[in-house]
């Protein structure tokens, strides 16, 4: 008889490894060392810290204000999270790639009847980039990149069982909707996993379809019945793990982890809501 797979809702692995992370991204994460803060956090602290900051920061203009709060997260990131070359990569080097792009794009498509043109930065022919559309450009590229960098606090720092058992048992999210989302989202990486298995065993069995983009189309319909299987077989584990469980049963469920809101959360969320409050009314002072 085949087990159930109990691990679906609840149980953690038994093996918490980066293989295993890479398989499934829901899984429980290495443990991090002491000073990185931000795993020690309710996960809802983190989401509410940002979350007004991030709000407020749609409806700014400045340079000043948005390149603050850039720099904040940057300095979180960089203390309170473990730290991968990839992610070291994206941070020093995509997001700021990224913003430049998107403030010269903002710069140019900006409407030149509605900024000054006091100060040319760049004129062929007769086109004509002014400094103020490089400043509204950049002011929004900032935007766009401290509410993203705010967003990953909470994003690289969080693992999808925690944030779940966080919204049930603070937020009295029913447990019916949040372990359900939760097994429904692991699905995708199930089925990643599983494509590359099925991927690997064409390649074994010389399975070639040819080149070209009709021999493209040839393998991926290949994938369609075994990984279509796969998903049946998994689903029906899914269901018989969770009705061994009694899932549903009751209106309330008792709890093997428990993510607790602790004093160090409050002061975390306290001390974020007042560096960006200052953050906000510093430049209006200037």
């Amino acid at each position: 008889m085949t087990r159930p797979e109990g691990s679906v809702l609840e149980a953690k692995p038994a093996i918490s490894s980066p293989a295993r992370a890479a398989f499934d991204p829901y899984s429980a994460s290495p443990p991090a060392s002491a000073w990185r803060f931000l795993y020690a956090l309710n996960p809802l602290a983190k989401i509410a810290g940002p979350a007004p900051a991030m709000i407020a920061l749609v409806f700014v203009r400045d340079l000043a204000t948005p390149a603050a709060f850039l720099l904040l997260a940057y300095g979180l990131l960089l203390f309170g999270a473990r730290m991968s070359g990839r992610l070291l990569a994206v941070l020093l080097i995509a997001v700021p790639g990224f913003l430049a792009l998107v403030g010269v794009g903002f710069a140019v498509w900006t409407d030149a009847s509605r900024i000054s043109h006091e100060v040319v930065v760049v004129q062929l022919g007769g086109w004509v980039l002014y400094g103020a559309a490089l400043e509204v450009g950049f002011a929004t590229a900032l935007r766009l990149g401290a509410i993203l960098t705010l967003a990953l606090l909470g994003g690289l720092t969080t693992t999808g069982p925690d944030l779940t058992r966080a919204l049930i048992q603070q937020l009295r999210v029913p447990y019916r909707i949040g372990y359900t989302a939760l097994a429904a989202f692991r699905f995708v990486p199930r089925f990643g996993h599983e494509l590359a298995v099925i991927r690997a065993a064409h390649r074994v069995r010389g399975a070639a379809h040819g080149r070209g983009p009709i021999a493209a189309v040839r393998r991926r319909i290949g994938y369609v019945v075994p990984l279509l299987a796969g998903a049946i077989r998994h689903a029906e584990r899914v269901a018989l793990a969770m009705d061994a469980r009694a899932f549903g049963a009751y209106a309330q469920r008792t709890e093997r982890y428990r993510i607790p809101f602790r004093a160090r959360d409050v002061m975390f969320v306290v001390a974020f809501w007042a560096v960006s409050a200052a953050l906000f009314t510093l430049p209006l002072r200037l």
